[in-house]
């Protein structure tokens, strides 16, 4: 399979519902490794990893965007939200997942 070249890829159409992801604490020492701050904010609509997110962040919370984005829900959380930690033990960073639309 060819790889389109840089800036060529078609755009990928929406699918499911719209998520906000944003970072509402950052435990620890309060700073996180890679750079994010309280207040960082992405969009999912798509299966696209948003651009500037920590891929280790975003493998953690995957496992509770993608139901949300289809309608699921948690028996835990508030309806269309989910809090999730990043894997980093001595800085955990905590994004609220939640449905937009």
């Amino acid at each position: 399979m060819e790889v389109p070249a840089e800036g060529t890829r078609a755009a990928v159409p929406p699918e499911g519902g719209r998520v906000s992801i944003e970072i509402v604490e950052i435990q620890g020492t309060g700073v996180c490794s890679v750079g994010h701050v309280v207040g960082d904010r992405w969009e999912v609509n798509s299966a696209l990893v948003p651009t500037g997110i920590c891929g280790w962040a975003y493998a953690a919370m995957l496992p509770f965007l993608q139901p949300l984005r289809f309608g699921g829900s948690f028996p835990w959380e508030d309806a269309g939200e989910a809090l999730v930690c990043c894997p980093d033990p001595a800085n955990p960073v905590v994004f609220r997942l939640r449905v937009i639309g």
